[in-house]
C-alpha cells in the first residue's frame, strides 16, 4: 500500500492562497489588459514572477511596457481598430486622439478602441496615444493612421431579373415598413388578401420619396439620432388590384364607397418612428405615427394664398383645403421639416364635356382657366378620372369628399367657384411642408414655390448671410427646371429652432422663383418669373397675368413665354455638399425628335428590345445633368452646365448614344431618384457619394430597376462632343458638353425585384444605416390572385402566390463602415 503519491495527495494545510484565488483578485483589483484572455493572462503572470511585487505596487513596482501597433492605412469611411498592449501591471489603460481631424473613439478605456476613418483630403495622417496607468506611473505608445480619400468599396452588381433585392457581398438587407403595417394600436395585422381596411393607420402603397430625422430621447431633433429617428416617406399611389380581394369594381359606372375610401387612404405620406436595437424595426404605437392622406386638412401659405383660384365650396376664402396627392419626391429641411411634393394630381379629377363652354360663359376668368387647365392637360372627358373617385355615391349625403374630384362647374352655381369644385384642381401641385415631429401640426401648402407637377425640392448649401436656392424639377416630357431664392438670408440657429413650421413660412413664403434657360455654349441663366416683370404682364397675348398669385399658380405659362429650356421629363434634384453643384435627373423623353434635339438635350434614338416588345424611340434612356451657380453663390442668376452621364445600355452605339462608356458594371436607363450622402459622415464630405436610382421601362428587358453609386467630378471636368442623331428617317447633329466618363467611380449597388421602381433614400447621420423604397414590385398583374411578384415575403424565404408589397428597406454593412465605402 502506498501511503503518500507526491502530487496527487493535498499536505499543505496551511492557510496560504491558491493560484487561482491570487487571479481572481487580480481581476478584482486591476484591470490588466493586452487584447485577449490569453495576454490577460500573461499579464498576471508578468505582475507575480517577474517583478515579484505585492497587489499594491508600491516601490517595488516594476514598470508597465506599452505599444500601440504598427502604422496603418485606411479609407474614408472604413471602421478602424487601434489594438494596444499593456504588459505589466495597471489600473487603466486609454486611448486619445494626438492629432487630425477629430472622430469618436468607441471603447476608448479599453485595449481595442475603434472608429469610423473620417471624410478628408487623400493622405491626411491621424495621430492616437495609447496610455497604460499603474502605480509606478503612466506609459504611453503612439500610432498614426493615414486616411485615404473616399472610394466605393463594393463589387459591382451584376444586372438580374430575379424577384429579391440583390445588394453586394459584406452587405445586410432588413425589409422594415410594408404597405398595410399598422401604425397605431388597436389595428390588427395586415391580411394582405385585399380584405384590410383603414389605411389611415396603415402604411400607405407606392412608397416614395423619404427623409429621415435623427429622434432624441426626449422626443426632439437630434443630429446624432443614428439608432432612433422619425422616418418621412411619400406613398405616391397605388397598385388597384392588390387592395381589394378580387381587384377594382365598377356598377354601373360608379365606383363603390368603401373601395375608394381605401384607395385614397393609401395614397399621402407616413411619419413613423424606427429603431436599431440589433436590427431596424418600426414602432407600430409610437406616438409621433402619424398618415397623411388625401382626405388631412391642409393651409396655404405665401402669395396664393386667398386667392380666387384657391376658392371652393369646402374654402370658400381659399386659405385652406384638404389633403395631398401623388406624393413623389421630397426635401428635407435644415430646420428639421420635411417637404412633400405633388406631382401627377391632375389626373385624379375629371372634367365633363361642356366645362369649358360653361366657364367661357363667366367671362375673362373662366377663359383664362380653360386655357390653363389646357396647359396642365386637363381636357374635357366624361371619364371618371384616377381609379373613378367622382363617381362615388357616399353614404353620408353631406360628404363633399368624393364630389371634389369633379371640376366640372355646375349649373346655376357662383362664378366665383365658392359654390363647386372647379377650382380644386388649382389646390393641388404645390409643395406642402410637414413637421414631423408634431402630430397635431397643419401641414402647410408653400405657394411661393409654385405649382407644377413638382419632384423633389432640394435645398443647397446653407451659408450665413446668404439667401438658400431651393432646386425643383416639373417632371413631364419637355418641362423645366427651377430655383426659388428665398427673401431671407441663412441663419444656422433657425436649424434648431422650435417652431419648426414658422422656419418655413421665414425661408420658404417670399422669395423669388425663377426658370432655366441652358444655353448651347454650356452656360445658362435663371429667369425670374415675376409678375410685372418682362413680358409677364396683362398685355401678355398668350396669357394675360393677373397678379403674381396668377404667375405662381400657372408657372409653365410664365416659363413658356419667358423662353425657357425645354428638358427631357425633370425629375429629382441633388445638391453636391461639398461642391454646391446641382444635379437633376432627366428621366426619359419619348417625343424627343432628331430636329428637336439641343445642347442640353442632345439625344434622339431608337433602342432595341430582347423581349419582342417594339424598340423605344426618342430619348430612350434618359441622362444626369448638373450646374454650377456662377460664383458658387446660391442667389446667382446665371450658371455653367455639363451633362454628368448618359444613360444606356452598355452593347448601345458608343459614338452617339453611350456617350458616358458605360460597361456591364454600371448601365442603366430612366434615371428617377437621386441623392448625395450627408455632410455629417464621410460619404457627404470632401467628395461626396451620389446615389442613382431607376424607374425604367426601357431596359428592364435586360434587368429589373437599380441603384447605383458614384462619385462624380465637377462641372466641365469633360469636353464637348458632336452627336449624330437618327431617328425616323431624320438626322441632325448636335454638340453638347460631357462630364468626364464615370468608369469604375460609377458602378451598380443595388437591382430590386420584378416590376419595380428604386425610389427614396436617405440615411441616419453617420452614415451607417441607408434607407430606401422599393415601390409597386409586381404592378403588371392583370389577376390580384395570380401575382407576378412576391417580394418582399420572399426576400428571405420562399412566399408563393403571396401578393407583393411596396417597401421601405434599409441596408447596413456588415462591418459597422459607411454604406458604399
Amino acid at each position: 500500500m502506498t501511503d503518500y503519491t507526491d502530487g496527487n495527495i493535498d499536505t499543505n494545510r496551511s492557510a496560504n492562497p491558491h493560484l487561482n484565488d491570487l487571479i481572481e483578485v487580480r481581476y478584482s483589483r486591476r484591470q490588466t489588459l493586452m487584447g485577449g484572455l490569453s495576454a490577460a493572462t500573461a499579464a498576471v503572470f508578468g505582475g507575480m514572477l517577474l517583478a515579484g511585487c505585492d497587489d499594491d505596487g508600491g516601490n517595488g513596482s516594476s514598470p508597465v511596457t506599452v505599444t500601440a501597433g504598427s502604422s496603418a492605412n485606411a479609407a474614408a469611411g472604413r471602421p478602424v481598430t487601434l489594438t494596444g498592449n499593456a504588459i505589466g501591471q495597471v489600473d487603466s489603460v486609454a486611448w486619445t486622439q494626438v492629432s487630425g481631424p477629430t472622430v469618436a473613439l468607441t471603447n476608448a478605456n479599453t485595449a481595442t478602441a475603434s472608429f469610423i476613418a473620417p471624410g478628408v483630403a487623400n493622405g491626411t495622417a491621424l495621430v492616437f496615444r495609447f496610455t497604460a496607468t499603474a502605480a509606478s506611473g503612466t506609459t504611453t505608445a503612439e500610432t498614426t493612421v493615414t486616411i485615404g480619400g473616399a472610394s466605393l468599396g463594393f463589387t459591382a452588381v451584376p444586372k438580374s431579373l430575379a424577384d429579391v433585392v440583390a445588394v453586394p457581398a459584406g452587405y445586410n438587407v432588413t425589409v422594415l415598413y410594408r404597405l398595410g403595417d399598422p401604425i397605431a394600436s388597436g389595428v390588427s395585422a395586415y391580411a394582405n388578401n385585399g380584405t384590410d381596411t383603414n389605411f389611415a393607420r396603415r402604411a400607405g402603397d407606392h412608397h416614395d420619396g423619404m427623409s429621415y430625422f435623427g429622434l432624441s430621447a426626449a422626443g426632439a431633433p437630434d443630429a446624432n439620432g443614428n439608432t432612433r429617428g422619425l422616418l418621412v416617406l411619400n406613398h405616391e399611389n397605388i397598385t388597384q388590384a392588390y387592395l381589394h380581394p378580387n381587384g377594382p369594381t365598377t356598377v354601373a359606372g360608379v365606383r363603390p364607397e368603401a373601395e375608394a375610401l381605401k384607395e385614397m387612404e393609401c395614397h399621402g405620406v407616413s411619419v413613423v418612428e424606427v429603431n436599431r436595437a440589433t436590427d431596424w424595426s418600426y414602432a407600430p404605437t409610437s406616438s409621433f405615427n402619424r398618415r397623411i392622406t388625401p382626405l388631412t386638412p391642409m393651409s396655404f401659405s405665401g402669395p396664393v394664398r386667398g386667392a380666387d383660384t384657391l376658392k371652393t365650396r369646402y374654402s370658400t376664402d381659399g386659405t385652406a383645403g384638404r389633403g395631398t396627392i401623388n406624393n413623389c419626391a421630397n426635401g428635407t429641411m435644415p430646420w428639421n421639416t420635411y417637404l412633400t411634393n405633388e406631382e401627377n394630381w391632375v389626373g385624379y379629377f375629371r372634367r365633363e364635356v361642356g366645362d369649358a363652354a360653361r366657364r367661357a360663359a363667366t367671362g375673362a376668368v373662366g377663359v383664362k382657366a380653360n386655357t390653363s387647365l389646357t396647359r396642365y392637360g386637363k381636357p374635357e372627358s366624361n371619364t371618371g378620372g384616377n381609379y373613378g373617385w367622382a363617381t362615388v355615391t357616399p353614404a353620408d349625403t353631406t360628404s363633399t369628399l368624393y364630389a371634389r374630384w369633379n371640376i366640372t362647374a355646375q349649373a346655376g352655381a357662383p362664378a366665383d367657384g365658392t359654390g363647386d369644385f372647379r377650382n380644386e384642381i388649382f389646390q393641388y401641385g404645390w409643395v406642402v411642408e410637414i413637421d414631423p415631429f408634431d402630430p397635431a401640426s397643419t401641414p402647410r401648402k408653400r405657394t411661393a414655390l409654385g405649382r407644377m407637377n413638382h419632384e423633389g425640392c432640394q435645398i443647397g448649401r446653407t451659408i450665413a448671410g446668404v439667401k438658400p436656392a431651393f432646386y425643383m424639377g416639373d417632371d413631364a416630357q419637355n418641362e423645366y427646371i427651377y430655383k426659388f431664392v428665398s427673401n431671407a438670408a441663412w441663419s444656422a440657429a433657425d436649424a434648431t429652432n422650435a417652431n419648426r413650421l414658422a422656419m418655413g413660412d421665414k425661408y420658404l413664403d417670399a422669395g423669388t422663383l425663377y426658370v432655366a434657360k441652358f444655353n448651347a455654349d454650356g452656360s445658362g441663366q435663371w429667369l425670374p418669373l415675376v409678375y410685372n416683370t418682362g413680358v409677364l404682364t396683362s398685355a401678355n397675348a398668350t396669357y394675360a397675368f393677373s397678379s403674381q398669385a396668377d404667375v405662381l399658380t400657372n408657372v409653365r405659362l410664365a416659363a413658356d413665354v419667358l423662353g425657357a429650356t425645354k428638358m427631357d421629363r425633370p425629375e429629382w434634384t441633388a445638391v453636391n455638399p461639398a461642391t454646391g453643384e446641382m444635379y437633376c435627373t432627366l428621366t426619359n423623353n419619348a417625343s424627343r425628335t432628331a430636329a428637336g434635339v439641343d445642347a442640353s438635350n442632345p439625344r434622339a434614338y431608337t433602342d432595341p428590345k430582347t423581349d419582342g416588345r417594339a424598340a423605344g424611340t426618342g430619348n430612350v434612356n434618359g441622362h444626369v445633368i448638373r450646374l454650377r451657380e456662377s460664383g458658387d453663390s446660391s442667389e446667382a442668376t446665371t450658371f455653367a452646365w455639363d451633362i454628368y452621364a448618359f444613360g444606356a445600355g452598355s452593347d448601345l452605339d458608343a459614338a452617339n448614344i453611350n456617350l458616358s462608356g458605360l460597361d456591364a458594371t454600371n448601365d442603366f436607363s430612366s434615371p428617377d431618384g437621386m441623392w448625395f450622402g450627408l455632410p455629417s459622415n464621410a460619404s457627404g464630405l470632401i467628395t461626396p457619394v451620389l446615389w442613382l436610382q431607376t424607374d425604367d421601362g426601357a431596359y428592364t428587358d435586360v434587368t429589373n430597376c437599380m441603384m447605383l453609386a458614384a462619385i462624380p467630378g465637377t462641372v466641365n471636368d469633360g469636353a464637348t462632343r458632336s452627336v449624330t442623331n437618327t431617328l425616323g428617317g431624320a438626322t441632325s447633329t448636335v454638340t453638347t458638353r460631357i462630364g468626364k466618363a464615370p468608369g469604375a467611380s460609377l458602378r451598380r449597388f443595388l437591382v430590386g425585384p420584378k416590376e419595380c421602381e428604386i425610389t427614396g433614400i436617405h440615411s441616419t447621420p453617420d452614415g451607417r444605416s441607408l434607407f430606401l423604397n422599393i415601390q409597386h414590385p409586381g404592378e403588371n398583374a392583370t389577376n390580384p390572385n395570380a401575382p407576378t411578384s412576391n417580394w418582399p415575403a420572399n426576400q428571405s424565404v420562399a412566399a408563393a402566390g403571396q401578393r407583393p408589397r411596396s417597401a421601405t428597406v434599409v441596408i447596413t454593412k456588415a462591418d459597422g463602415g459607411v454604406v458604399g465605402l
